[in-house]
């Protein structure tokens, strides 16, 4: 239930709604913020004939890019919203809450030489998506009063209340005793009597009991939405044009005669189908995110786990070797720990950016739940659209390639150590290559490798199209019992023959070139398999099987 308290919260004053408000944009705001950002601005004409005359826009220059945050009803996407037309289009700036407004109006000439004062309207910018509506005469009581999301409010704060602790304790917090509605604290009694004394400028705060505190004020049994053109009509129909509830009154005064019009109750069905719907599909996407971060947080340990079987085979590696080799294991030290920070930091950034955008897909699916309980059909349809776009919208951001780890937890670093002593100053990671190229991998020619008894002759060459030039090769053969792989040969020479093995034995030979740059990767593998024994004279040639 924490995450939804997000969702309950008003964008200018970041408290719970009270009294909200629902603007043509779907966003609320409380009434008393509304009325706080309300600005006025000077008009000549009506709204009605500036959207006629369509002249408006060029009498003023925009400064930056704040006209953005005008729309009109052609732009935006929405109509006039019960008696709301679209904003003039006056430059607009921000006020210090963030919020984009119109500026006041410059202040009049002197009486004697002042012409009757224009008429004024009051324009409204909603502080999230920056859209500008003018006010008719009706002021805010034009725009619908969000009863459902004061019923959500309700039952938060209610289960909320039920374990209330102190705010300002340093170590366990005690229980709450009272609640100051000004400050909108809880306090115990020790830190009421230290924090909030009885003199002085807080003397005039009320202080309530816990359980009442913020919740207090919307105990009243709500009333049921009422349409904002005649206040005594209850809503009975949906336009599916306006997307809105209307009352009969407005249907037999003709304002959406030529507008698609159903039933109230089976448009609330409808919506709350199609809600339910989008939720399960995004609570799939919720437990597989949930799953995702299992999954990095393994990975941490994981790669905390190679990172130190990783250094400890380098630091053998290195010792076993002469003492050259001490001032260069630093430096691979580093390498190793650099790697492993990028990989503990790319893993730790994507569980944060998931656990965020987990906490705002589960705050959005506890509301939506919320909302479904509710059974005011007129005031879920006024929310409902809006709120199926969110949880669609929602869904298709855990769309593919959010949860998949973005850094696998093996560490693709291998030291070769097989170089002879006098090329340990060289030694590096195979994947850090200096700035000059190394070798191609040699080509085992399979038409002049043969077994002759329990000797193996190889041969050898460079790539065709390679230009780099070699300065030697190290041909390696395995113990012909698949074991680790030894140096049989190192040279300028393209063919090598190596005597001493076992009868009746299989061996696995590979061939690398070198330069000064570095040693190139291993050729293919070929397969040897020397004679059964030592009567008579046997040949063979190698099978094509690299």
């Amino acid at each position: 239930m924490e995450e939804m308290e997000e969702e309950l919260k008003c964008p200018v004053c970041g408290s719970f709604y009270r009294e909200p408000i629902i603007l043509p944009c779907s966003h609320n705001l409380c009434q008393a913020c509304a009325r706080n950002i309300l600005v006025q601005t000077p008009d000549s004409e009506s709204p009605q004939s500036r959207r006629a005359s369509g002249s408006a826009v060029s009498d003023y220059d925009y400064l930056d890019l704040d006209k953005m945050s005008l729309y009109s009803e052609a732009d935006s996407g929405y109509g006039s919203y019960g008696g709301f037309a679209s904003a003039p289009t006056t430059p607009c700036q921000k006020s210090p809450n963030g919020v984009r407004v119109f500026p006041p109006a410059a202040p009049p000439p002197p009486a004697a030489l002042a012409p009757p004062p224009p008429p004024r309207n009051a324009c409204l910018t909603c502080p999230q998506c920056h859209r500008s509506l003018v006010l008719d005469e009706r002021g805010l009581r034009g725009f619908p009063r969000n009863r459902l999301l004061e019923g959500v409010i309700d039952r938060y704060q209610q289960g909320r209340a039920a374990a209330l602790r102190c705010q300002l304790c340093e170590k366990a917090p005690k229980e709450a005793a009272v609640m100051c509605e000004q400050c909108d604290v809880f306090y115990c009694d020790p830190c009421r009597l230290r924090c909030h004394p009885p003199r002085g400028p807080l003397a005039k705060h009320r202080l309530v009991p816990p359980a009442q505190g913020r919740v207090s004020r919307r105990l009243s049994p709500r009333k049921i939405s009422t349409c904002t053109d005649h206040e005594l009509e209850n809503h009975s129909m949906y336009c599916v044009q306006c997307k809105s509830p209307v009352c009969y009154q407005c249907l037999e005064e003709g304002k959406h005669s030529s507008h698609e019009v159903k039933a109230l109750g089976a448009m609330w069905k409808l919506h709350k189908s199609q809600l339910s719907q989008a939720l399960n599909g995004l609570s799939d996407r919720a437990k597989e995110a949930k799953e995702f971060l299992v999954q990095l947080r393994n990975m941490v340990q994981q790669i905390q786990e190679n990172s130190v079987e990783f250094e400890a085979c380098l630091v053998a590696q290195c010792d076993a070797l002469i003492d050259a080799l001490n001032r260069r294991k630093a430096q691979l030290l580093s390498r190793v720990n650099k790697e492993h920070e990028h990989k503990l930091k790319v893993v730790r950034d994507q569980i944060s950016h998931c656990t965020v955008k987990l906490r705002q897909t589960t705050g959005l699916m506890e509301y939506c739940l919320e909302v479904i309980k509710e059974n005011d059909p007129s005031g879920f349809l006024q929310i409902s659209d809006a709120l199926i776009r969110r949880v669609h919208l929602t869904e298709d951001q855990w769309g593919k390639g959010t949860l998949t780890p973005r850094m696998t937890t093996d560490f693709d670093l291998n030291l070769d150590n097989a170089p002879l002593l006098q090329s340990i100053h060289q030694l590096d990671f195979v994947q850090m290559k200096v700035s000059s190229p190394v070798p191609a991998p040699p080509i085992l020619q399979l038409e002049e490798c043969c077994t002759h008894n329990n000797s193996a002759t190889l041969s050898w060459k460079q790539p065709p199209l390679s230009t780099v030039q070699v300065e030697g090769y190290i041909l390696e053969l395995d113990d012909g019992n698949g074991g680790q792989f030894r140096e049989v040969y190192v040279g300028k020479e393209t063919m090598c023959t190596v005597d001493g093995l076992h009868f009746n034995s299989t061996y696995s030979a590979r061939v690398k070139a070198f330069n000064k740059s570095g040693v190139s990767p291993y050729s293919k593998t070929l397969v040897l398999q020397t004679s059964e024994g030592t009567k008579g004279y046997q040949e063979h040639n190698i099978p094509n099987n690299l």
